[in-house]
């Protein structure tokens, strides 16, 4: 039986004057890939940054594996065994794509368990290996992509939080992605909570979804389940023409089937 590793209870952030998020709860269970669904500007990056402690919630609650790290130092909830890999990837430019690997293991004290690491991460991304020595900031968008979940698998995490792992990737980049992602959660037991605006992708990956409108859960299912409801193939996966009509009855509903 899966066990519920991170939860949030009702949380609320802002920026300023500005609601971010209202009321969000949602559950990971140990073991899965979660997703967050939404149109950009939804939230979804509020929700990993208040996770991660990058921002402090106004209201409600964070746990993770049972104990509140609401608020929390980011360093702090590293430490716990979470790892953020934020949107637009943000390597260490001027270090060696090894040193931004190494970067991601600094709270380890297991030497062997490092080096197993390092050679796990270049078979999941053998470009890596082949680049170690050239700094970061000279890899492609992808390239680096790939440094970033890896700098994150370095530091042996039990939860990663993937912020828009497509973003600026081509088609073909995305899916090799996120078929790593998926073995990545297959084969080493790593719990993933994962946004993304390309639903598709995200769907097939995940294993139970989210969709956040305006800063809300409006819905949440197993993804087999959500793949198959009709606002969600006429609004994310795209497989109905909306038209006018449908921004229409869209408008009108406000409600989700």
């Amino acid at each position: 039986m899966s066990a519920t590793i991170l939860e949030l209870l009702n949380v609320e952030s802002a920026y300023g004057p500005i609601k971010a998020i209202r009321g969000v709860s949602l559950k990971v269970e140990k073991g899965q890939i979660a997703t967050v669904l939404g149109s950009n500007g939804a939230g979804k990056t509020t929700i990993l940054k208040t996770i991660s402690g990058i921002i402090d919630p106004r209201k409600g609650s964070v746990t993770f594996k049972g104990q509140d790290i609401t608020a929390r130092d980011p360093a702090y909830v590293v430490q716990q065994g979470l790892m953020h890999v934020p949107e637009g990837r943000e390597v260490f430019p001027l270090l060696s794509v090894h040193d931004n690997l190494m970067m991601g293991a600094y709270t380890r004290k297991d030497r062997d368990g490092v080096g197993r690491d390092l050679e796990a991460v270049f078979g999941y991304f053998p470009i890596l290996k082949e680049r170690a020595k050239q700094d970061a900031g000279l890899l492609s968008g992808g390239q680096q992509q790939m440094l970033a979940i890896s700098r994150a698998l370095m530091a042996s995490p039990e939860l990663i939080l993937l912020d828009e792992p497509s973003l600026g990737l081509s088609p073909k980049l995305t899916k090799e992605i996120f078929e790593i992602v998926v073995r990545i959660n297959r084969e080493r037991g790593t719990t993933m909570l994962l946004v993304e605006q390309n639903a598709n992708m995200a769907l097939n990956a995940a294993d139970y979804g989210y969709v956040l409108e305006n800063g809300r859960i409006v819905m949440e299912d197993t993804c087999e389940r959500l793949r198959e409801k009709e606002d969600i193939k006429e609004f994310y996966l795209g497989m109905k023409e909306a038209g006018v009509r449908g921004e229409r009855r869209w408008k009108k509903k406000k409600t989700w089937r």
